[in-house]
């Protein structure tokens, strides 16, 4: 649980340097380790919250409103809801930076050698890079 999740400084990240992004593995996330940027978020109201055991960082492909984005997973958590359901929750960090939330159900797990997430990863960092 050492270092920032990401920096806003350092442009995000591409498909030959994720790896240097720090996870926040360990530990449940506090409003404290969002706001010094250690994690991604941070869950109120939610019952039985767990880490979840998988591999920090982990690139993935994420379903969202906007259609498939390349992303890197950096923490994982298992959270109830008010019904009793189990959520798992990703905090990923994008290639321009940003940061991200997401549900287990909305990601693809991949290989950092996956030839769609990198060419996601290539086209958000220059977008067109894909179309010459």
């Amino acid at each position: 649980m050492q270092g920032d999740a990401f920096d806003e400084d350092s442009g995000g990240f591409d498909a030959e340097d994720w790896t240097r992004l720090t996870p926040f593995t360990g530990a449940i996330a506090t409003l404290d380790d969002v706001q010094a940027r250690r994690a991604v978020f941070a869950l109120a109201d939610t019952d039985d919250p767990r880490p979840i055991a998988m591999d920090l960082p982990q690139p993935v492909i994420w379903w969202d409103e906007d259609g498939e984005q390349a992303a890197v997973a950096v923490q994982a958590e298992s959270h109830l809801n008010a019904e009793g359901e189990a959520m798992e929750v990703l905090g990923l960090i994008l290639p321009d930076g940003g940061g991200a939330v997401a549900l287990m159900d909305d990601v693809d797990l991949v290989d950092a050698s996956d030839p769609t997430w990198r060419d996601l990863v290539t086209n958000a960092i220059d977008p067109g890079a894909l179309d010459d």
